[in-house]
């Protein structure tokens, strides 16, 4: 039986980390959709919000009721969970009654930092996902895409990959109505999908054939490497495609439909939608 949630009457300052990010951008628009007053917080900001700069921490919080949390680059990344520990402290410093986690499916280290937050004494709700779609639109692999080939180490299982929209709507539900505090919200899209289900998907939707190759895996962690990419970034890529991508997260979940009391969006509809609007175009 789904639960019914009401709207609060009471909508206080809402802090969101990675306010430019995927989903945090996502998450402060829908905030401010909803008629919640929102301070969106990131390294260009005024006040600025660094995870490396505790000292400025205190700007940010000030005068904040709630806090969506996205650490850049993953939590499954070393001093995570110490980031994570001194934010939740200073939180309750300021009297922050709520905070919104969103956390990695399958990935241990984020699951110490849930116990973090859920040790903590604001109120909680855990977002737990992992892959995006718009992984293949705004992030990581969006030049393969363009380029008409996907050139990737092929997981070891199915991986059911969820639209950032999704996560947003969940978070900004948690932020925005009552009785979401207490839940862990795993979220999946509706089907489990393999690369080759991915280019398919995409080769219908921006209509014409995207490749697939196959990369092993020490070489595509090398090709990062000598990108310039920085090293947290490096070693992310290296942890998700040799141990996230094993099998541990090929199985749906229930948290969009919990949360939302609506099914998640399909790859297949997220990648005509986003062909609709040119963002797969190529100038020629």
């Amino acid at each position: 039986m789904e639960r019914q949630h009401e709207s609060r009457d009471a909508r206080g300052l809402t802090l969101v980390l990675g306010a430019t990010g995927k989903t945090g951008s996502r998450v402060a628009a829908g905030l401010e959709a909803a008629g919640v007053t929102v301070r969106r917080a990131s390294r260009s900001a005024t006040p600025s919000f660094d995870w490396g700069r505790e000292q400025g921490w205190d700007a940010c919080l000030d005068g904040v009721e709630a806090a969506y949390i996205s650490y850049s680059p993953d939590l499954a990344v070393p001093g995570a969970t110490d980031a994570i520990r001194a934010f939740v402290a200073k939180a309750e410093e300021h009297g922050v009654r709520h905070l919104v986690l969103l956390s990695g499916r399958g990935e241990e280290e984020a699951q110490a930092c849930e116990r973090i937050v859920q040790e903590g004494k604001p109120d909680w709700t855990i977002v737990r996902a992992s892959w995006f779609h718009q992984n293949f639109s705004e992030g990581a692999f969006v030049d393969m895409v363009l380029a008409g080939h996907i050139q990737l180490p092929l997981a070891a299982a199915p991986e059911p990959f969820v639209d950032a929209d999704d996560i947003a709507a969940v978070a900004v539900a948690a932020l925005s109505e009552e009785g979401h505090a207490g839940e862990v919200y795993e979220v999946t899209g509706p089907r489990l999908m393999t690369l080759e289900d991915i280019v398919a998907d995409l080769s219908v939707a921006t209509g014409r054939e995207i490749g697939l190759s196959a990369v092993p895996h020490d070489a595509f962690v090398a090709g990062i490497r000598d990108s310039g990419a920085p090293k947290d970034v490096v070693w992310l890529m290296d942890y998700l495609f040799s141990s996230v991508l094993d099998g541990r997260n090929a199985h749906l979940t229930d948290g969009v439909q919990r949360a939302l009391g609506r099914p998640p969006k399909d790859f297949a509809d997220f990648a005509r939608e986003f062909a609709a609007t040119g963002g797969w175009s190529i100038a020629v």
